[in-house]
């Protein structure tokens, strides 16, 4: 994992590809530490064949955020990072004080079906990642090169563990939601094509307190394309934890 930064931890779950790496972080570390593990079978971290479910990864983070003595942190997490984040928060006892989630996945939204990227060819996908295509491809190589090949590879088929079940998301996580009482921020572009914006509508209505952020002609890596997105973060993740929960709800 990577940590930055001093001040009340701030976890970051990572989305299925790490290949856009985490400097947006260190806009946030000047007020709080940054905590950013790999999951299993991502980045830095080793393989593991047990993990094969969103709820394994869950209880990998139980362990390690005890190990880590977190008992009393907020809790971010983008895209598959987000579901993740979800379901942990969703816990009755996870300690999460707030939860940020940008673009989640987890949310089964027939109506604003995930793409099937298996149909994607890949001289499209940086359309898919951002309204601007040629932000996502200043995160590719420019030249053939093996290396970012095996790992872009190697995370690809940890994800497909994962979703082998559940690939457009978790039916039953709607029901959870409502289990998470803490202050939650959506934040969202508003041109992505990975996770719809209009899935936002379906958290909206499930978390009992929540407030959308939506940034116009942004796609799906929202803070490549609007680095301000770690600001709105971070001023949500340093109000007053003692803030009681109003339930209310807003676009913004």
């Amino acid at each position: 994992m990577h940590a930055i930064g001093q001040g009340r931890p701030l976890v970051f779950l990572h989305g299925a590809g790490t290949f856009p790496g985490f400097e947006f972080a260190r806009r946030i570390a000047f007020e709080r530490r940054v905590i950013i593990p790999y999951h299993p079978g991502f980045g830095e971290s080793g393989d593991s064949d047990l993990m094969t479910s969103i709820d394994g990864v869950v209880r990998h983070y139980e362990s390690l955020f005890a190990d880590l003595g977190l008992d009393d942190f907020d809790l971010a997490g983008f895209s598959l990072g987000g579901w993740i984040a979800a379901e942990f928060a969703a816990q009755e006892k996870s300690g999460v004080c707030r939860l940020a989630l940008i673009a989640p996945a987890g949310l089964v939204v027939p109506e604003h079906p995930v793409p099937d990227l298996s149909i994607v060819i890949p001289q499209d996908l940086p359309g898919y990642l951002t309204h601007d295509p040629q932000i996502a491809h200043s995160y590719f190589p420019t030249v053939p090169d093996p290396a970012f090949d095996r790992s872009l590879g190697r995370e690809m088929a940890a994800l497909g563990r994962l979703l082998q079940k559940d690939p457009q998301g978790d039916p039953k996580l709607q029901g959870l939601l409502h289990r998470i009482r803490v202050p939650t921020l959506l934040l969202w572009g508003a041109d992505d094509r990975m996770r719809p914006a209009a899935q936002a509508d379906a958290w909206l209505a499930a978390l009992p307190d929540v407030r959308l952020h939506l940034f116009p002609e942004t796609g799906h890596l929202v803070f490549e394309e609007r680095p301000e997105a770690a600001d709105a973060l971070l001023l949500f993740s340093t109000r007053s934890s003692s803030r009681p929960n109003s339930g209310r709800k807003r676009h913004g």
